[in-house]
């Protein structure tokens, strides 16, 4: 999933200016997981903005299904044309898309966004994938070397790679290619240590500016 956080309410308050009617727009998918822009965070941040001493005159909170899909923004249509600033509490994805949807309307990002990753645990989200568009996973054993490498190696540890720890932060941060090696050797699988990989294929990642994908048996 997409983990983001929210921004500092100081930093939101100056990017609204002197906005007076404000819609903040949740998003009911990554973000309600990682606890960044669901329902209750849309509620604690307009919460927030009444309390502030901007002196708004209306602020109001939606939720929608997924904010980077356009069939469901349709929903907050009345409020949003209602409203001065449209305030979204989605990936940058989501913000991008109602700032689309509703052109020449102010969108704001209430979120910053991080990574895609998993939860670990309470409180807890590790970055398990760039989207780099060339993915390794079967040689590696299932671990990133891109993600979990600090330094982005793809044929094995460098020299400073200690005790399972890496050299970057080695309070914590694990050796990307000591993980790779352990669930290598648990796979019987070490000798794929042993191939020398190509360099990366740049033509999938996102240098050459937006990436597409079109699934044309799907297309209407």
């Amino acid at each position: 999933m997409i983990v983001a956080e929210q921004k500092p309410v100081g930093e939101i308050l100056a990017m609204l200016g002197a906005g007076k009617r404000i819609l903040v727009v949740g998003c009911d998918s990554c973000v309600t997981v990682c606890l960044s822009g669901g329902e209750k965070e849309v509620n604690v941040l307009c919460s927030a903005l009444r309390m502030s001493q901007k002196g708004f005159s209306r602020i109001t909170g939606r939720t929608v299904k997924r904010q980077c899909d356009r069939e469901f923004l349709e929903d907050i249509r009345k409020d949003a044309e209602e409203s001065d600033i449209l305030l979204s509490m989605a990936c940058g994805a989501g913000c991008q898309m109602l700032s689309d949807f509703f052109e020449g309307m102010i969108v704001l990002p209430a979120l910053n966004t991080l990574f895609m990753g998993s939860n670990e645990g309470a409180g807890y989200w590790l970055e398990r994938c760039l989207g780099c568009g060339d993915c390794v996973l079967h040689i590696t054993g299932g671990i990133c070397p891109r993600v979990r490498c600090a330094k982005g190696l793809m044929n094995g540890p460098c020299g400073g790679s200690k005790g399972g720890k890496c050299e970057v932060d080695p309070e914590h941060l694990e050796c990307g290619w000591n993980l790779i090696y352990h669930r290598l050797k648990t796979l019987g699988a070490l000798d794929r240590m042993m191939e020398i990989q190509p360099p990366r294929d740049w033509s999938r990642s996102h240098e050459g500016g937006p990436r597409r994908v079109i699934r044309e048996d799907i297309a209407l």
